[in-house]
């Protein structure tokens, strides 16, 4: 009898669904690391508006554009600045002794060149959210999980037509943070007092990073293409020509910026290397003042921001309508989380839509931010519909504020409240995840 009802339960289930040939050939290049092979087979369904087709294109054309911009990157040999007495004295700590070039033999890079690898890496995030929209918009009903183990996706970093194991996403986070391995059982695996079982330790457990990406997940990462996107047309929608000459050559020291022959000069304070790293900080603080140079996409960014919104909607919409439960990326409250003790309630997701509706009234100029130096709310859509410049420094301290200044409500605490109570210390995590 508890067969024929676990049976009839599972009949009556929906059917989970899994990747067909577009997915398989998703996996297929993505493991590879021929993400350009890949793109060329999903092309015709992609075209044809195919939904497991969109997605595999729009997951090849993001990591493509991450393709593309590590190897830019390497290109020039760009690292992370170095100047460890100065971050010590900052309080950023964990920066290494020297800035070493990844690549020994770096090309010279000039602005123009930046501007160029920053509008690629747009194009590529552009098309990737375009494919990753597709699915749920092109077919009612539409339907699909594609099982992808992330940590085996292998990326060309440097360029060189090869994929070893260390440019899998694994490799490079081992690279980064160490090696990674499944945590030791908290109890003894023989009921003795060692955790070795019969005398011998185990191996570590691979990691099973699979996740079952389906339509919601589309739209997921879709509004993390835009998130990323929009904020390379705010860098893209200025000048940053100054900043570029005074600091950069922190991350492209060996790519003959103008200041790269003096990372080491006299000293006034600390020792050569250190006296040169702070006032190359006070410089690139001194230059975070921005022209605008593409008026038309600096006036575009309030449409993006709320093209963020929108997305994340489309996809809570989509992720509380599933009733499989299928390794999801982003669970309802009725399937289950990858990220254990991580569970999703229903007041967290109404949480999240009701800060969704705070934002874009932030972004429309209905609810003013709040400034540490006014009584007034700053107003966001006056700012970009009129600034000429961003500056930083100048917005921070108070002066670059005042023209767009405004009586009304202010954004305040209250105006976060649910998400607060619900998330907690945690909202930016669960906003990171939320997305």
């Amino acid at each position: 009898m508890k067969f024929t009802g676990l049976l009839a339960t599972a009949l009556l289930l929906p059917t989970i669904a899994h990747a067909g040939e577009a997915g398989d050939i998703l996996t297929q290049h993505l493991y590879a690391g021929t993400v350009a092979e890949g793109q060329a087979a999903l092309a015709a369904g992609a075209e044809a508006l195919e939904p497991e087709a969109c997605f595999g294109a729009g997951f090849l054309s993001l990591a493509s554009g991450i393709e593309g911009l590590a190897q830019d990157l390497y290109r020039y040999g760009a690292t992370t600045p170095g100047t460890p007495a100065a971050a010590l004295m900052l309080g950023i700590g964990g920066m290494p002794e020297t800035a070493v070039p990844a690549n020994p033999n770096p090309e010279t890079l000039t602005y123009e060149a930046l501007r160029g690898i920053l509008a690629d890496f747009r194009a590529d995030l552009t098309s990737a959210q375009q494919n990753f929209e597709c699915p749920a918009a092109a077919t009612e009903g539409a339907d699909f999980v594609v099982p992808i183990e992330v940590l085996k996706v292998r990326i060309d970093f440097d360029g060189d037509g090869q994929t070893s194991e260390a440019e899998t996403l694994q490799g490079f986070l081992e690279g980064v943070f160490g090696e990674m391995t499944p945590p030791m059982p908290d109890e003894p695996l023989d009921g003795g007092k060692s955790k070795t079982k019969g005398g011998v330790i185990p191996e570590p457990a691979e990691i099973d990073s699979t996740i079952g990406f389906d339509v919601a997940d589309s739209i997921w990462l879709a509004g993390y293409s835009q998130v990323i996107g929009v904020q390379v047309d705010m860098i893209l929608a200025h000048n940053f020509e100054d900043f570029f000459n005074a600091y950069l050559h922190r991350v492209f020291p060996a790519s003959g910026l103008p200041m790269q022959d003096y990372s080491e000069g006299g000293t006034l304070f600390m020792d050569p290397s250190s006296d040169a790293g702070i006032a190359d900080i006070i410089a690139a603080i001194h230059t975070l003042d921005f022209p605008v140079a593409d008026r038309e996409l600096f006036q575009s960014i309030p449409a993006q921001l709320k093209r963020i919104t929108a997305l994340s909607r489309q996809n809570w919409d989509l992720i509380m309508a599933e009733t499989d439960d299928d390794r999801e990326l982003l669970p309802n409250p009725t399937q289950t989380s990858l990220i254990e003790g991580q569970d999703i309630t229903p007041e967290m997701v109404a949480a999240w839509r009701e800060t969704l509706d705070v934002l874009d009234r932030i972004v429309d100029g209905e609810l003013l931010i709040p400034h540490w130096r006014f009584k007034q709310g700053f107003d966001l859509k006056a700012f970009f519909e009129n600034s000429e410049r961003t500056d930083l420094v100048m917005l921070l301290t108070g002066q670059g504020a005042l023209a767009y200044l405004a009586d009304g409500p202010i954004a305040d605490a209250d105006s976060f409240a649910l998400a607060n109570s619900v998330f907690g210390e945690n909202v930016f995590n669960y906003a990171a995840w939320f997305n």
